[in-house]
């Protein structure tokens, strides 16, 4: 289901007029698509931002521009990466029935067998789907899943009236074998002896025992002294 959000046309263009827009708390935006020119828009902030929360990586949106509506997929949301606020908007126009191209994420579901480690190998999948009907994620259930446990592209369960584009081949999630401690400490090991790191706390490992025997020595000539007699005792 699409959301309704009123859009305003926007007649002011650069760098300038764009952060007049964002002080109001507002976004700038524009739509694309059909054969048309591309059509500049300021949206309301607050509600696109729930909008774009609640539809996903995909949302589809119904813009209200002037009395007249149209149907609007997010094709690229640029963010404030200090701020995490919307800078800009980049949508394409579609019709209802009219079927898109998207990459859908991925997202695992369950837990696997104990002393494995899941890694996910292909983070999104491309589909075709209706522009009305475009799902927010395909679940992968790995629930008791064993080592050497792979989930191909072609294993996805997918919803009615969508169709897979990645590769049937494509491998999505594996499972391996987690590594233990002993392992984790031996990669580093070896990863660091490649770097040519030398922890300093080995050095004063090594220079210790030194210093210990240094005095340990002094300390045996002083007993050897005491326990001589004395030259004016003898005479």
């Amino acid at each position: 289901m699409a959301e309704k959000i009123t859009a305003e046309l926007r007649t002011e263009f650069g760098k300038g007029a764009a952060r007049r827009i964002r002080r109001d708390h507002k976004i700038p935006a524009v739509v694309y698509g059909h054969g048309n020119e591309p059509i500049h828009l300021t949206l309301p902030g607050h509600d696109t931002m729930m909008a774009l929360k609640h539809g996903g990586a995909n949302a589809l949106l119904e813009l209200e521009i002037d009395g007249s509506s149209q149907l609007a997929l997010t094709k690229q949301v640029q963010v404030d990466p200090i701020r995490r606020v919307l800078e800009h908007i980049d949508f394409v126009a579609v019709r209802r029935g009219e079927k898109v191209t998207v990459d859908v994420p991925v997202h695992v579901v369950g837990d696997a067998a104990p002393e494995t480690l899941v890694v996910t190998e292909q983070a999104t999948v491309q589909l075709e789907a209706e522009a009305t009907n475009i799902p927010e994620r395909i679940e992968v259930s790995i629930e008791g899943a064993a080592v050497g446990t792979q989930i191909h592209a072609s294993a996805l369960e997918l919803p009615q009236g969508t169709t897979l584009l990645t590769d049937a081949e494509t491998l999505v999630v594996n499972v391996t074998q987690a590594q233990t401690a002993e392992q984790l400490e031996a990669e580093l090991a070896e990863a660091e002896a490649e770097a040519g790191i030398v922890h300093e706390e080995a050095e004063e490992a090594v220079e210790a025992p030194a210093a210990a025997e240094g005095v340990e020595g002094e300390a045996a000539e002083g007993a050897e002294a005491e326990a001589a007699p004395e030259g004016d005792a003898t005479e």
